[in-house]
């Protein structure tokens, strides 16, 4: 019986076997019709003939060339436009000297050290917040420099993107208005302090000034308007302070520390007259053209 049962079981496996390979050969054999054509005629057309190498050459014959072009070609539409990669790389360097740009190109560092100033004509030690301060400066320099950022954007980001500019030609035109910016707002003494420091020649034109020079001259003047203004800023306080203080010695009160008196007057005269409002418009206004 289990002899019967293994002879019955390889005899199935055999015929299976056998149907499939009959399918398999039947199923190459058969053309297959897609369209108009069968397989069997496209495959003979198509396959080129062999080399006595066994490699196969395909030499494409010439198309006639028609009033709109070769026909029977490809045309490579080839866009002359920046790469994405290129366009990550230019974003990521922009970015990594961003700090430097804020700080040395705009009007961020005067605004900063002004209200850092006033911070401390006040006897105020940590308020505002050096993060608050930081904040007031970045959003005022926006403020102030927009219509530059506008100017760059269409004179040398567009362009370059459009790719109606090389990339030289772009950065050129797109330093020209923050150069401009940066030579109404500089005094000539510290570009000729910056120049006899590097003894370099005059310039023909201020527009042939080099970027390294521009930007420390630049700076300097902006140190030096904002410790002019400080001064300013300082002077009021200053007297309350001398006034304070005369009064609480001629009172006999020595050990009574002359700031913790007159702090709260001080504050009272900088919101009585507006001050973070004169200062803010003292500094916009310093800007304008």
């Amino acid at each position: 019986m289990r002899r019967l049962l293994v002879l019955l079981a390889l005899a199935i496996g055999l015929l299976g076997s056998a149907l499939l390979a009959g399918a398999g050969q039947a199923a190459a054999s058969a053309p297959v019709t897609t369209g108009k054509h069968s397989t069997a005629a496209v495959t003979a057309a198509a396959l080129p003939a062999l080399t006595p190498g066994g490699v196969r050459l395909s030499v494409p014959k010439l198309a006639p060339v028609g009033p709109d072009g070769p026909k029977g070609t490809i045309n490579l539409d080839i866009n002359p436009k920046p790469s994405t990669s290129v366009s990550v790389l230019v974003l990521l360097t922009l970015l990594s000297v961003a700090p430097s740009i804020l700080l040395l190109m705009t009007s961020f560092t005067k605004i900063f050290v002004v209200l850092s100033l006033t911070r401390n004509a006040l006897g105020l030690s940590g308020v505002p917040p050096n993060q608050v301060l930081a904040g007031m400066s970045l959003f005022l320099s926006l403020f102030i420099m927009s219509p530059v950022v506008k100017k760059v954007n269409t004179q040398g980001v567009q362009p370059y993107l459009n790719n109606t500019k090389s990339q030289s030609t772009a950065f050129k035109d797109g330093m020209a208005p923050i150069r401009d910016f940066m030579l109404q707002h500089t005094r000539s003494e510290e570009i000729a302090l910056m120049l006899r420091a590097g003894k370099l020649p005059n310039p023909p034109t201020p527009d042939k000034l080099e970027l390294t020079t521009l930007i420390p001259a630049f700076v300097l003047s902006e140190l030096r308007s904002a410790m002019i203004i400080g001064f300013v800023v300082y002077i009021p306080f200053l007297i309350i302070d001398m006034v304070v203080s005369s009064s609480l010695m001629s009172l006999g009160m020595m050990m009574l520390p002359p700031v913790s008196v007159s702090l709260p007057f001080k504050l009272l005269l900088f919101v009585l007259v507006d001050g973070w409002g004169l200062i803010i418009n003292a500094l916009v206004t310093s800007y304008s053209t």
